[in-house]
């Protein structure tokens, strides 16, 4: 007895042509097409999330040294002396006190200056 899989193959076509919607011409509307568009698409996003956090990460040091320049130091100088200072603080949340907290930013600069 052999097996008809039409029910199957286009539940998984239809799933396919979903995850395409809104690719460009074909890309959304064949199957073939839209498969190898599905596969370059995960790896793109997988790339992305990769630059994310170098993106993320570059924000914050934009931050922190915009925070800075009111009290004449350095971003380098600055990350310098805390580690000296032995702080351990992330960029995120340096940079979350320059933006929002500008006492307290105020006194972790004059903490590590000391």
């Amino acid at each position: 007895m052999r097996v008809k899989r039409g029910v199957t193959a286009h539940a998984k076509h239809k799933k396919l042509l979903k995850q395409t919607k809104g690719f460009t011409g074909s890309y959304s509307r064949l199957v073939k097409r839209a498969h190898e568009a599905v596969l370059h698409a995960g790896e793109y996003s997988k790339q992305s999330r990769r630059k994310r956090t170098g993106d993320f990460r570059a924000l914050w040091i934009g931050r922190i040294n915009a925070g800075l320049m009111e009290y004449g130091v350095r971003y380098s100088d600055f990350i310098n002396l805390l580690n000296k200072s032995n702080i351990k603080l992330n960029r995120k949340v340096m940079a979350d006190l320059a933006l929002d907290h500008k006492d307290s930013f105020r006194e972790l600069v004059a903490l590590v200056k000391k």
